[in-house]
């Protein structure tokens, strides 16, 4: 028994000791005979207690050898014991336990204690008769007798354990629950195991079966269900109903007679109902209806929830006093139906004088005057049944003896002053108080108020109140406090001011050896003192008196007879007067007795009392009591008085005359009293005398003895053994002993053992007379009892057994056997008895002919006596050969199997071992392997040295000492696939670029490869010393026999060792032998470095530079290239090749690069050479101001040659003599030169100085001042550049006298005309010009005019506003799988050298940009590591000094790669079963890019329930496991990569569980409807993915089979036609029966599928989808299409045009969702133009089909446009083409761009992949072939229709309007633009600052603005046209190819040639 630890704790008083229950909650222990209990004693306490056990009657146990016994601790100890010593007193009984200490005595509930057996019992099964589909229900049927203590704990099917799962639930109650039962489950059997809960012991039931029957229209019959359940409250409880029928019956429940109301806790499962967390309201009526169509059945029950019975006593405290009174409470939940018990101590509370116990249940329990020893633990015990509880409490009383805690005081008022006296008391019960004064008691009036108050704490505060005192109020006053428990007072003087006077005094009467007390009672105050006196002498005069003079009181202590007199009390009231008052004291002497000592005599004597009072007054009385009663004149007591003496006289003393006897003396003092104690002497005789007595062995015996007398007489037991000769000895009495003495004297003996037997003497004495005795004889008589018995008894089957039992007892004795409660007859021919008597035994046997299996089990041997019976029980065992083990797979490896498995029945006997047998599945099993003798401790083995990935077949055997099982389940098993031990073979290396390396190799030896090789791991390194030690790898998986691998990335000219490992499920296997090869040469990967430049002279110049590295030059360096450029004065750069050294500069920017580096990044490197003097300034002008002065100008030093720090002007007359010389700053070109002498001619030169020195001189000038001085301009004419966007200044300086006038004109061609001068433009009065903000406008030629009265001069100025650069043309030259190379021609340099290029790129359908800066020598840029198969978009811009300039057209790209495609003529399933399907998935081809992500998804076709798988990458198979069988399932595969997502969808059907395939018929003819297994879109996916048919299949079907499926948005007409004339607005769908049944091999493509859904024209111009589109192609096509999914369904790529209805040109498309995105110029189509793509076509090729046909730009990109025209002819689009020569070409840019006009798209394309010479040739299919052409509509693509994604504006500008002569009529009516308010616009790269532009006049190159018709939105159902090209344009496209006829006509088609079905197209 688990004991839960719960406390409940009673305090003692002085709160230190407790008592306490440690499982109060233990009510029940259950234990196995043979093992025995141990019961801990369920109350303890603090200090340690007396522990004791009772029977529930009460009586104290007491230990019994080898049976029972209390160990030290209170634990009762309960032996184990044979069958046949079974003892109800004992073994099954109620039992209590009680703890004992100061605190008190507590008993703990009624523990019932009770043995169960190890009895005979079976458990059983019984087969069940159920229809397929229902639930079958077995139970385990227990016996009645042990069910209480029998559970079910497992149940097996063929031996195998059952658990709860999908169709198998065992329920709380222990049956089990078999759901949908199927014809499978009929062929096993079902078992139940039973464990006993308390002897261990386990049971297996017979094996039943299931009867199965097929369904039957049948009203419900129940199955499982319930009449009572017993749930404790917070419990889960489960209310079963089953019940089976045809069709499946409805359930419905009722709570007494309602519906059961909603609540989370009920649960309906399959096995009926459920109940979480029980409460009480739960309990009641349960009705579960079941119902059908064909009748109805119910289950009604009833749900009792118990609630475990709790006990509260109230108040938790209880603290009385002795005296009071005690109520205590208490309160039982958990039931409404108890017993009510009350104990103190431990002894049960009866009603009684002073005891009430009331209330419906005795709840209440009331005690009235408490007594000291009715404290102590009180429990209140409550039964119900066998349960109970109790709860304690303690109560602890007080002494209640009141107690004064405070009182008034002495005091002094003044007449008519209030007081107030209050006395503060306490005491249980509350006590009362009365008050006196001077020994009067108070009388209430209105002047004198009593009242008390009772406080919080209990107590009593009394009042006196004296509203107005007197005088008369003035004395002593007392307050006395009285209750049950005694009484006590308190006194205090109160002084009221006034006339001091004495109240009068009664006179006093004194006893006489006790004290006195007499009061002089003084009123008025104040009093000075009191003095007492008797006969004129002062007291005290003696020790015995004593005077109290502040209260006047006088003390007599021991009054004697002299103290009697007069006392006379004085007082002195002031000095002079003195008042008296005298108190008379009369002294009274009580009775004295002379004492006497008890008197004894015997029966018959005469006795003489006598009674003398030795002192005392008289008169007296004397008198007798007899034990506290007066005596009785029928005792014959002669009662004689004299004087002061009195007597008893008894003459003939009797036992009636023993007692107390009691003098009583009386007089007017005292009554006092004295007993003498009268023992009369009795011998002893027997009551009742003992007597001969049978006892019966193991029950109790009593032996009667009782006897009387006085004293009371001692009896005591001796015993002598046997029938002899009586030798009697004492019997041992000890407490706790078998043999006790009874109180009477009689002898028990409790449990009587044969020893027992004898003579018994019962002595009896009590020293009165002489001692009596009697002697009995004790019979022990003995019960049938077996003594001996095999407990097993082991036989061999077929052969004979017999079991024998040996009784003994009290004769005759009868036997009689039993098997499992059944009586056998000795008659039956197997079985024999036999019964004989050796000495006093009687010994039966038992014989069993031929025992069978049948026969193990349980015997019972009974023997029977007049005294009882006993029973043995036998096990019988009988062995056999064992069954097979159930062997099972624990885990499989490569090389080894590892088996549990479970054993069947053991034959009986223990398994000695096991064999293993084991073979290749392929061999017999006379080849096998075996494993001997395993151990039978073992359950599991592992087979070892296996060979992996083989198929094994394993079988066991078991084996114990009868001999071997047969052989057990046999298993097949595949070993795990081990890393394969084989290295790939003829692995081989081929250096296929600079780069790359292809590595060929194949599989590892077969019997090498320990399974399936599925994936190879590549392993390379640079060879040598100096690369890296770390292998790269590259995982490949398998696709044939022979592999192939390119090595990309690598580097270049580099040798490298390649290893090849193969891989399976398991892992790697070892490597191939390493195997090196060099990569080809490709140009140097860096320029050469640490160049050094040194000027040698100041004409020339020294470089040198670093050799390159080994690892840089990437193959055998060649030689270097130098390209060197000089800085311009304009901030320009002039380039140069070095061949030598005459044409440098002295000061310049040199760049050195590899001849071989065209890509990499330059090094720029400026340096000055050596030093030398200025140059001449470049010119000098000097014109005279006045008389006296002369301005001069000049101009800077072409050649600065250093930093000019300054410039002096000499001036010489007469030349050269230098008469001054005047300086100016090196920023400043002008000096004014003054005090010249007028008409002096003045020779003028300027020199520039550096560090260096004074430069060359300038001309020379002459110059001569003058009073009429003509006008002249100091300003050069020359050229001015500037940045636009800047303020700029044109200078005109003029001097002349008088001062000039200044004009300023514009223009040089015709007549110059005056500046404007407005706002930006102004001239100042200095004669310059501004012009703010310059712009590029305001370019051109400006001059100066000055004039005045003597002359005039002008200037010419030319400005040169330096704009951003045009945009630079942009193409793509080259693309592969992750680099695409771009090449540029540049644009106009905005008047200023380009300084470099910034290239933009962004992933298709992105907003982020990357970018990179480019050298402006560069011309073409390759991006590298770029993502495969994905589409990029590119912009350039260029930079000069003034900023970036415009950004080029986006043209986009794609890397080689497509998504992932599944081969149409690959097989998926490779097998398929009723619960397993293996799919095949090499079929996915990759497209040229790794495939990165896989989604599998499957369902079955009726349920929405998608079951998800999800790879990182693909796997060569993969298998479904757990399918339903016979089932039809949708199953859809997504297989992406880098270049986008493929997605397969198909429907397969399990098979049937007999391996027969599954079929369903899904459609009905006639007007039935289509069944819903499939949904519409299912199916038509499932029709357009099948496109083989053989004709033999599409022949038979001669019948037009329609169907008419609504799904959203479209209504789907499925039809069969063999040829579709017409295209209506529904969806055709070829159907066949093959589409319901079996899936046709033949792959042929012989019938047309088509699939149509309801459609809109399109408008003019070529398809577009985002999936679909080309570089090339306008880009606005492409931007816009970006509204859906990168990645359309299968048929959503599949698109047609349809020739329009004439007279419009245009394209129709069967689509509702479409563009309006103009088409590329030059590309009118004819009306019978049919663009189409091929259904097996992927994206990409979709897209290539859509490449606008306008001239392109080289003969690279006409080739391309050719080859994909050519694909798109009618003729041609079966066709198949080859291209049969292509020869390889370094094209330069400039090829490539000649003749290319501004308005040409850039296009590059995969096919072919490089420029040069091609050819292909189209074979088209035969005429007689036509009607056997695939035609595919387009399916509606789900995209958002009509919105303008991603345009950018300049996309809205240029590509949208005419580029020609506006069109007239209706082709103008019809020009297609897209309205840009429709539009949102796109993101263009951020890279680049911002420019400040404007829109120029010319920004619409040769077009005006667009009209409204021109910009009018397309509208669905309109057609219209783009604008068409000039034709000139056409002719200068057409100029592209001069050498070779074009391939294209004026209009961009293909020319046509005479012989339609043999094309060859030929491009140089």
């Amino acid at each position: 028994e688990v004991i839960h630890l719960e406390l409940f704790f009673v305090f003692g008083e002085d709160l230190r000791s407790s008592l306490y229950f440690v499982n109060a909650s233990l009510q029940e222990v259950v234990f196995s005979s043979t093992t025995g209990a141990l019961v801990p004693c369920p109350a303890a306490a603090v200090p340690p207690a007396a522990l004791r056990w009772y029977l529930a009657t009460g009586e104290e146990i007491y230990n019994v050898p080898g049976i029972r016994h209390v160990q030290p601790n209170g634990t009762l100890q309960i032996y184990g014991f044979l069958p046949s010593s079974f003892s109800n007193l004992i073994n099954d009984n109620t039992y209590y336990c009680t703890a004992e200490n100061p605190s008190g005595k507590i008993r703990s509930q009624d523990l019932h204690i009770k043995a169960v057996f190890r009895e005979p019992y079976t458990v059983r099964v019984a087969d069940q008769r159920v229809m397929r589909g229902n639930t079958a229900v077995f139970k385990c049927i227990i016996p009645a007798s042990v069910e209480e203590y029998v559970s079910v704990v497992s149940w097996e099917k063929d031996t195998v354990s059952l658990v709860s799962g999908p169709r198998y639930l065992i329920t709380s109650m222990g049956a089990l629950y078999i759901l949908d039962v199927q014809s499978e489950d009929a062929v096993n059997i079902y078992r139940c195991t039973t464990r006993h809960r308390y002897t261990g012991e386990t049971r297996q039931s017979n094996s039943a079966r299931l009867l199965l029957s097929e369904p039957v229209d049948s009203a419900p019959v129940i199955l499982d269900g319930f009449e009572r359940r017993e749930v404790m409250v917070g419990h889960r409880v489960e209310l079963p109903c089953k019940a089976s029928g045809h069709p499946p019956p409805r359930y419905r429940w009722l709570r007494d007679n309602s519906p059961l109301e909603s609540d989370s806790r009920y649960h309906q499962s399959v096995s009926g109902l459920l109940i979480e967390a029980t409460r009480p309201s739960d309990a009641g009526s349960y009705v579960c209806e079941v119902w059908n169509s064909f009748g109805n059945a119910k289950v009604v029950g009833r749900l009792v929830v118990k609630q475990p019975l709790k006990a509260v006593v109230s108040p938790r405290k209880v603290r009385g006093s002795v005296g009071s009174q005690v109520s205590l409470f208490c309160s039982v939940t958990g039931s409404d139906e108890y017993e009510i018990a009350w104990y103190r101590n431990g002894e049960k509370i009866y009603q009684g004088i002073n005891v009430r116990i009331t209330g419906i249940n005795n709840e209440n329990l009331v005690m009235e005057g408490m007594a000291k020893s009715d404290g102590g633990a009180y429990q209140c015990f409550a039964r119900n049944g066998k349960m109970s509880t109790q709860d304690l409490v303690q109560v602890v009383l007080e002494d209640g003896t009141p107690k004064i805690l405070s009182a008034f005081s002495e005091k002094v008022v003044s007449p008519n002053e209030p007081i107030s006296l209050v006395c503060h008391v306490k005491g249980t019960p509350l006590p009362t108080v009365t008050w006196t004064l001077d020994e009067d008691p108070v009388i209430k009036d209105s002047n004198h108020r009593m009242d008390r108050i009772i406080t919080t704490e209990g107590h009593v505060l009394s009042y006196l109140n004296v509203s107005h005192t007197q005088v008369t109020d003035g004395g002593v006053y007392r307050c006395t406090c009285n209750n049950s428990a005694g009484s006590v007072s308190y006194q205090a003087r109160i002084n009221v001011r006034g006339p001091a006077s004495i109240r009068p005094m009664k006179n006093v009467t004194a006893i006489a050896g006790r004290d006195t007390y007499i009061h002089c009672r003084i009123i008025g105050y104040p009093y000075y003192s009191i003095k007492w006196y008797k006969d004129s002498n002062l007291l005290p005069f003696n020790h015995r008196q004593r005077a109290f003079e502040n209260n006047g009181t006088l003390k007599l202590s021991n009054v004697q007879n002299s103290d009697e007199g007069e006392y006379t009390c004085y007082v002195l009231v002031d000095p002079e007067k003195q008042i008296h008052r005298s108190v008379h004291v009369t002294v009274k002497v009580p009775p004295l007795i002379q004492h006497s000592d008890s008197q004894s005599a015997s029966i018959g004597q005469r006795v003489f009392i006598p009674c003398v009072v030795i002192s005392g007054d008289l008169p007296m009385s004397i008198t007798w009591h007899k034990d506290g009663r007066p005596i009785n004149a029928s005792l014959g007591v002669t009662i004689d008085n004299i004087d002061f003496t009195s007597s008893l006289r008894i003459s003939n003393l009797s036992e009636i005359h023993n007692g107390s006897y009691t003098c009583i003396a009386r007089n007017e003092a005292a009554a006092v009293e004295h007993s003498i104690q009268l023992i009369v002497k009795v011998p002893p005789h027997f009551e009742v005398q003992p007597r001969d007595q049978d006892g019966i062995y193991g029950k109790s015996v009593i032996l009667n003895c009782s006897a009387k007398g006085n004293p009371i007489p001692t009896i005591v037991w001796n015993h002598s053994k046997g029938a002899g000769v009586p030798q009697f000895q004492p019997i041992a009495l000890n407490s706790g002993s078998r043999i006790q003495l009874l109180e009477k004297g009689s002898l028990l003996i409790k449990h009587v053992l044969e020893e027992d037997a004898g003579f018994y003497l019962c002595k009896v004495s009590n020293d009165v007379g002489a001692d009596i005795s009697k002697s009995m004889y004790l019979t022990v008589k003995i019960p049938a009892m077996i003594t001996s018995y095999p407990n097993t008894t082991r036989a061999e089957q077929g052969h004979m057994t017999e079991m024998s039992c040996t009784a003994h007892g009290e004769k005759p004795i009868k036997v009689r056997w039993e098997k499992e409660s059944h009586i056998i007859n000795p008659d039956m021919s197997r079985y024999v008895v036999t019964v004989k008597e050796v000495g006093d035994e009687v010994i039966s046997t038992l014989q069993i002919l031929h025992t069978v299996r049948e026969d193990s089990g349980f015997f019972s041997c009974i023997t029977i006596n007049s005294y009882g019976e006993d029973k043995g029980i036998i096990q019988l065992i009988v062995q056999d050969r064992p069954d097979p083990p159930e062997v099972e797979i624990r885990e499989v490896k490569d090389r080894t199997i590892a088996l549990r498995w479970t054993m069947g029945f053991d034959g009986n006997s223990p398994i000695t071992g096991y064999d293993i047998n084991y073979k290749n599945k392929s061999s017999s099993w006379a080849s096998s392997q075996m494993t001997k003798d395993v151990s039978p401790q073992l359950n599991q083995a592992t087979i070892i040295e296996l060979h992996p990935a083989s198929t094994y077949n394993i079988r066991m055997f078991a084996k114990n000492q009868i001999g071997e099982s047969r052989p057990s389940n046999e298993l097949t098993i595949t070993t795990d696939e081990a890393p394969p031990d084989g290295a790939p073979q003829d692995v081989q290396l081929e250096a296929i670029s600079s780069q790359s390396i292809k590595v060929t190799w194949k599989p590892p030896l077969k019997h090498l490869q320990n399974g399936l090789i599925r994936s190879y791991q590549v392993c390379y390194r640079e060879f040598g010393t100096g690369g890296s030690p770390q292998y790269n790898t590259i995982n490949v998986d398998t696709t044939g026999d022979i592999e192939t691998l390119t090595l990309d990335n690598l580097k270049k000219y580099t040798q490298y060792e390649v290893r090849v490992q193969a891989a399976n499920r398991a892992g790697i296997g070892p490597t191939s032998e390493e195997i090196t090869i060099t990569t080809l040469e490709d140009v140097p990967s860096r320029p050469p470095e640490n160049v050094v430049t040194t000027a040698t002279t100041p004409e020339t110049i020294s470089l040198s530079w670093s050799a390159l590295s080994k690892e840089a030059l990437n193959g055998m360096l060649l030689g270097y290239r130098v390209i060197y450029w000089a800085n311009l004065p304009d901030g320009g750069q002039a380039g140069f090749t070095v061949t030598h050294s005459a044409d440098l500069q002295s000061h310049f920017l040199c760049s050195i690069q590899g001849v071989f580096s065209r890509a990499s990044p330059q090094q720029i490197m400026s340096f000055l050479l050596l030093k030398p003097v200025p140059g001449p300034p470049a010119g000098v002008k000097a014109a005279a101001s006045t008389s006296s002065v002369v301005f001069v100008s000049w101009l800077p030093p072409l050649k600065l040659n250093g930093i000019i720090r300054k410039y002096t002007v000499f001036c010489s007359n007469p030349y050269p003599t230098v008469i001054s010389e005047f300086e100016a700053a090196p920023d400043v070109y002008f000096r004014r030169l003054t005090n010249l002498n007028q008409n002096w001619q003045y020779s003028i030169w300027v020199v520039a100085v550096t560090a260096a020195g004074r430069g060359n001189a300038s001309e020379i000038i002459t110059v001569e001042p003058q009073a009429k001085a003509p006008a002249r301009i100091l300003t050069f004419s020359g050229t001015v550049t500037t940045p636009w966007m800047r303020d700029i200044v044109l200078p005109c300086k003029a001097v002349g006298d008088p001062p000039p006038t200044i004009k300023w004109l514009k223009g040089n061609n015709g007549t110059p005309v005056p500046v404007s001068n407005d706002g930006r433009r102004s001239a100042h009065s200095n004669g310059s010009f501004v012009i703010r903000t310059v712009k590029a406008e305001d370019s051109g030629y400006y001059r100066c005019v000055a004039s005045n009265n003597w002359g005039s001069d002008e200037i010419m100025l030319t400005l040169q506003v330096q704009v951003p650069p045009d945009q630079p043309r942009l193409t793509v030259t080259k693309t592969t799988t992750t680099s695409i190379t771009l090449s540029w021609i540049p644009g106009d340099n905005g008047g200023s050298s380009i300084r470099g290029y910034i290239l933009q790129y962004s992933e298709d359908n992105s907003e982020e940009w990357g970018s990179f800066s480019i050298s402006p020598s560069e011309r073409s840029y390759r991006l590298e590591k770029l993502k495969c198969g994905t589409w990029y978009k590119f912009t350039l811009t260029a930079q000069n000094a003034v900023g970036p300039g415009r950004i080029s057209e986006i043209i986009e790209a794609k890397t080689h790669g497509k998504e992932p495609q599944f081969a149409k003529d690959h097989e998926l399933f490779s097998s398929i079963n009723s619960t397993r399907v293996e799919l095949n998935l090499i079929g996915w081809n990759n497209g040229g890019c790794p495939i990165d992500s896989f989604t599998l998804e499957y369902r079955p076709v009726d349920t929405t329930k998608w079951t998800m798988v999800k790879r990182d990458s693909l796997t060569k198979n993969h298998i479904l496991y757990d399918l339903q069988e016979a089932t039809w399932y949708e199953l859809q595969m997504r297989v992406g990569n880098s270049a986008g997502t493929a997605e397969k969808r198909v429907l397969f059907a399990t098979l049937n569980v007999d391996g027969s395939e599954y079929y369903v018929l899904y459609y009905h003819t006639g007007s039935k409807a289509m069944s819903s297994q499939l949904d519409a879109k299912s199916l038509a996916e499932m029709l357009m993915s099948k496109n083989a048919r053989t004709p033999d299949t599409v022949n038979k079907q001669q019948q037009t089979l329609r169907m008419h499926i609504d799904i959203p948005r479209a209504q789907l007409l499925i039809e069969e036609r063999d040829t579709m004339e017409t295209i209506d607005d529904r969806s055709t769908v070829l159907l066949t029966d093959n589409d319901f049944g079996e899936t046709s091999k033949q792959k042929s493509s012989t019938v047309t599928h088509t699939v149509h859904y309801q459609s809109l024209s399109q408008a003019t111009g070529p398809l577009v989808d985002v999936s679909d589109a080309r570089p090339g192609t306008n880009p606005t096509a492409r931007r816009t299409a970006k509204a859906g999914p990168a990645t359309r369904s299968r048929y959503a790529s599949q698109w047609t045009l349809n020739r329009p209805h004439p007279p419009v040109s245009s394209h129709t498309l069967t689509t509702d969702w479409r563009l309006p995105t103009p088409r590329a110029t030059g590309s009118v189509d004819k009306e019978s133009d049919s663009y189409s793509v091929s259904p097996s076509q992927d994206t990409d090729r979709a897209r290539s089909s859509m490449v606008s046909t306008e001239s392109a730009s080289s003969t690279y990109e006409e080739l391309a446009r050719a080859y994909e025209h050519a694909k798109m002819e009618e003729q041609l689009r079966h066709a198949k083409f080859t291209i049969t020569e292509c020869f390889i070409s370094d094209t330069s840019s400039e090829q490539m761009t000649a003749g290319t006009n501004d308005y040409t798209d850039s296009l590059t394309s995969s096919t072919p992949s490089e420029s040069g010479i091609c050819r292909f040739t189209a074979s088209p299919p035969k005429p007689q072939d036509a009607s056997r052409v695939m035609t595919m509509a387009v399916p509606k693509a789900h995209r958002p229709g009509g919105e303008l994604v991603h345009l950018p504006p300049y996309l809205r500008m240029d590509f949208l309007l005419n580029r020609g002569a506006a069109p007239s009529g209706r082709e103008a009516t019809g020009q297609t633009c897209m309205d840009p308010q429709k539009s949102r616009m796109a993101k263009r790269p951020a890279l680049l600052a911002p420019t400040p532009s404007e829109t120029p006049s010319s920004a619409l190159s040769s077009s005006g603005p667009p009209s409204r018709e021109a910009v009018q939105q397309w509208q669905p159902g309109t057609s219209s046209t783009l604008p068409q090209r000039e034709p000139g344009d056409l002719a200068q496209a057409a100029k592209l190819s001069s050498s070779q006829e074009s391939l294209l006509d004026s209009r961009g088609h293909l020319k046509q040639s005479n012989n339609p079905y043999a094309k060859s197209y030929t491009l140089v």
